[in-house]
């Protein structure tokens, strides 16, 4: 197991590696002048001369060739020095730390949620299989999938907030603020889990070892609950892996559609101000996050399922 463990690891890191590389070469694709945008946030608009901007430049390397710069900016993001906002002045990394609750927060309150809607509809679907229960269940998952989530965001503001009064537009520190984006983020999740979760359990039902337990009279319930439901949710996991990653592209989204505090709306901040360090940052904050998600879905699958802890034995 541990052996596994390193080696998806390591092979993490090489990821973690490539997304440091995309990061810094698209950033210095984007339009602007870098050491302008540090001499401008620096001494402002007033002060800003050709003389301020060139001493910027060499300050912090600008003149230097792109690959000296990338190897530069790698040795301070190893020793978690991660510079500073052209905006506040603070160091990136406690600006995204101060932000993150946040996000972690809205984030797996969604999870929650879209677990809470689609695990009993995909199940269901499922176990009563072409009825008008699977119909159901699966229009409710192709509605979810069709709506985008910002649209879907103003149609609950509209409902809970300006017509019954239930939730606030805006805001955070409540769970009655928490509410409504996180079930904006979480339904379009749960539709793309419901129709894998009906998907999966249809399949699994379907397997000989079930069969042969409904020909020994074994009740369905607890061939489902014994049986199928381990196996059925194999799958399952490993799109809420992937999805791990649309939960944080969402909350780009939410975030600022329901002013939430999170890494999302500060991202989206930090592009208008043009602020490099804190977008680089974010980005890699946000891209070292899906890694260790895909890596714990990883271990799971040994939990999940005993023949891949033992192929890796061997």
């Amino acid at each position: 197991m541990f052996r596994y463990i390193t080696r998806r690891l390591a092979a993490l890191l090489i990821v973690a590696l490539g997304v440091t590389f995309l990061t810094f070469f698209i950033m210095h694709l984007a339009p602007g002048d870098p050491a302008e945008m540090v001499a401008l946030a620096r001494y402002g608009q007033e002060n800003l001369n050709r003389e301020s901007i060139e001493l910027i430049r060499q300050e912090e390397g600008l003149d230097k060739p792109l690959y000296l710069q990338y190897g530069r900016w790698l040795q301070h993001i190893i020793r978690g020095e991660w510079g500073n906002s052209l905006s506040t002045g603070e160091p990136v990394l406690k600006e995204i730390m101060v932000r993150f609750p946040a996000t972690l927060q809205l984030t797996l309150a969604a999870l929650v949620i879209s677990l809470l809607i689609s695990l009993p509809l995909g199940i269901l679907a499922a176990v009563k299989h072409n009825t008008l229960a699977d119909y159901f269940a699966m229009t409710l998952a192709l509605l979810g999938v069709s709506i985008p989530a910002f649209w879907l965001g103003l149609l609950f503001m509209l409902l809970f907030s300006l017509i019954l009064g239930w939730f606030p537009v805006y805001g955070y520190g409540t769970l009655r603020h928490l509410v409504l984006p996180a079930l904006t983020l979480g339904c379009g999740m749960a539709a793309i889990t419901t129709r894998l979760t009906r998907s999966s359990m249809l399949e699994v039902m379907e397997q000989e070892y079930v069969i042969s337990a409904r020909a020994r009279g074994i009740k369905e319930r607890d061939i489902l609950t014994g049986h199928a439901l381990k196996n059925a949710f194999i799958p399952v996991v490993t799109m809420l892996g992937i999805q791990a990653g649309h939960l944080l592209e969402g909350a780009v989204v939410i975030e600022t559609v329901f002013a939430w505090p999170g890494l999302g709306k500060l991202l989206v901040d930090s592009i208008f101000a043009r602020d490099f360090a804190l977008i680089q940052g974010c980005v890699l904050f946000f891209a070292a996050l899906v890694v260790m998600v895909n890596l714990l879905v990883d271990i799971s699958y040994m939990y999940l399922d005993p023949r891949i802890r033992f192929e890796k034995e061997v």
